[in-house]
Formats: structure tokens, C-alpha cells, sequence
């Protein structure tokens, strides 16, 4: 339990060093783009002031998911971490194709910007953006793979401006400018939907890791005296922490307190090396009625 919450503290201050880092180069860039008259800084500008919102309510959400079980909440708030990860992938979507609106129209109207201010501000936003990448980097929660690809989403748009505004000191192509952003944002966007498409399913509780509900299973089965594994529910707190139950189907001679309890022994040493949250598992004889077990005739009444 201390684990969990030494984990959940440092991935707290991850996201808060972040936030920090992302709001006040927020203000930087909304007054470098004013001065340098580029509207790509201005863009990323607003894209980032998205981002700050956001990565401050994965901030709160990560707090607020680290106090313990209660009698309403149960399993604790760890969901609230997974929540924030869902409303983060969909902001960044949003903001992708803000991106993509602005960048596009470009195409056929670049605009020429101070090139000098361009190259100071890029310079600037790689080291920012990309320290704070590095420190989100090294989480291993859903909410911080996504408010990580935020961050990369700018630093590669900083190298991009940095590229452009060196090019831009020697030959008159504005254009880069928009075609280099179109490019990055689409490939940062099909990242962040593939990561929005495994926050979806864990939000509504699919398998977390379908080989390793196999393995489960089979590793159950493969039990003395086990007859047959059925309602096993394996599910995701956040990504990280997972949820298990499961009834085991017995033999008719497991009926004495010693064999109750060597089965009840034996099925806590197989699960302990897959470092399962919580689990529930029911014990049946083979002759016994599951309680669980859903009559076809009677299901609708």
C-alpha cells in the first residue's frame, strides 16, 4: 500500500513539474508570437495554453485519485487517473485539428516572420518542452503516456519551427512552415487515438492484456484439483493496477479443512507473481450449484 502511494506521489510531482513548465512558456510564446509576427507561434501559443489546462486537470485528477478506499468508493479513486488520461486524449484531438485548420489554409497564403525571434523562441521550446517530455517519460501510468504525447506533439513542433527558421535565414520558403506542422500533428494525432482507443476500452472495462487473462486462466486450470475456471473478470483500476475474480470449479475428495485450505494456498501462490490489485476468487465443489450461475427461464423475471 506505501508502494502504491510513493508511486502515485511521484507521478504527481511528474505532472505538476510539467504544468509548471507548460504554462510559463505558455505566456513566453504568447508574447514572443506578438513580437515576431508569426502566427504558427500564436497558434502553438493557444495549442498550448490547451495543453496547460489540461495537464493542470490531470494534475488534480492524479491527487484526487491517490486517497484511499472509502465506503462509497470501494476500490479507492484510481479511476480518476483514467478519466483524466480519456478527457486529455480528447482534448488533444481537439487541439490536433485546430492545428490542422490553422496549418492548411497556410498552404495557399505563407506568411514570411521574423525569422531571428523564430529561431530564439524554437531554441527555447525544445529545451522546455523537452525537459518536461523526459520527466513524463519516465511514468508508467495511462495519464502520463498521454499528457506525454502533448508534450511531444510541441517539442517536435519546436523542431520543426527551429528547422524552418534556420532555412528561412537563406531561402524565401514559407511553406515549410505549414507543410513540416501538418506533418507532425497527423502523425502525433494517430499516436494519441491509438492511445484514446486503450483508454476507452479500460474506462469501460475490457481486459486490460488479453495474454495475460489467458495466462490466468490457464494457470488456474493447470491447478490439482481444479475441474474448471469460470466468471473470471479480469479489469483495469487505471492501466496500471488490475482487478481480478474468478470461481474455481473443485473436485468432489477436496472436502476436508486441510485440502480447503492447501487449494486456498496454492491458488494465492499462483496469483502472487502477477501483481494483481485486488482478487476474489470462490471456491465451488464439483456437485455444487455456481450461485452466480443464470437460469435461461427465469433470467427475465
Amino acid at each position: 500500500m506505501h508502494t502504491h502511494h510513493q508511486e502515485g506521489g511521484t507521478s504527481g510531482n511528474r505532472i505538476a513539474t510539467a504544468f509548471f513548465l507548460n504554462v510559463s512558456f505558455t505566456i513566453i510564446e504568447f508574447i514572443g508570437g506578438w513580437l515576431t509576427n508569426s502566427t504558427a507561434i500564436m497558434a502553438d501559443a493557444v495549442h498550448d495554453l490547451g495543453d496547460s489546462l489540461s495537464i493542470g486537470s490531470a494534475w488534480f485528477l492524479n491527487r484526487a485519485g491517490n486517497k484511499s478506499a472509502d465506503s462509497v468508493f470501494t476500490y479507492g479513486y484510481r479511476r480518476l487517473s483514467l478519466f483524466g488520461a480519456l478527457i486529455n486524449g480528447l482534448v488533444l484531438i481537439a487541439g490536433s485539428i485546430w492545428v490542422l485548420t490553422q496549418a492548411v489554409p497556410r498552404l495557399a497564403d505563407p506568411v514570411m516572420p521574423v525569422t531571428e525571434g523564430m529561431l530564439a523562441l524554437a531554441l527555447l521550446g525544445v529545451t522546455v518542452n523537452g525537459f518536461a517530455a523526459y520527466r513524463l517519460s519516465k511514468g508508467t501510468s495511462l495519464n502520463e503516456k498521454i499528457l506525454n504525447w502533448h508534450l511531444l506533439e510541441d517539442v517536435l513542433g519546436w523542431l520543426a519551427v527551429l528547422i524552418i527558421s534556420i532555412i528561412l535565414q537563406f531561402a524565401d520558403w514559407p511553406i515549410l512552415d505549414p507543410l513540416l506542422s501538418i506533418g507532425f500533428t497527423l502523425f502525433i494525432l494517430f499516436n494519441v487515438v491509438r492511445n484514446l482507443w486503450v483508454t476507452g476500452k479500460l474506462f469501460f472495462q475490457a481486459v486490460p492484456d488479453k495474454a495475460l487473462h489467458d495466462e490466468i486462466k490457464k494457470s488456474l486450470v493447470s491447478i490439482e484439483g481444479v475441474n474448471e475456471v469460470h466468471h473470471l473478470h479480469l479489469w483495469s483500476l487505471d492501466g496500471e493496477h488490475h482487478v481480478l475474480t474468478a470461481h474455481l470449479t473443485l473436485d468432489n475428495d477436496i472436502v476436508s479443512s486441510e485440502n480447503y485450505m492447501a487449494m486456498k494456498q496454492t491458488v494465492a501462490e499462483i496469483l502472487s507473481q502477477y501483481d494483481l490489485e485486488h482478487t476474489t476468487i470462490e471456491l465451488e465443489l464439483n456437485q455444487e450449484r455456481c450461485r452466480d450461475f443464470s437460469d435461461p427461464e427465469t433470467t427475465s423475471q
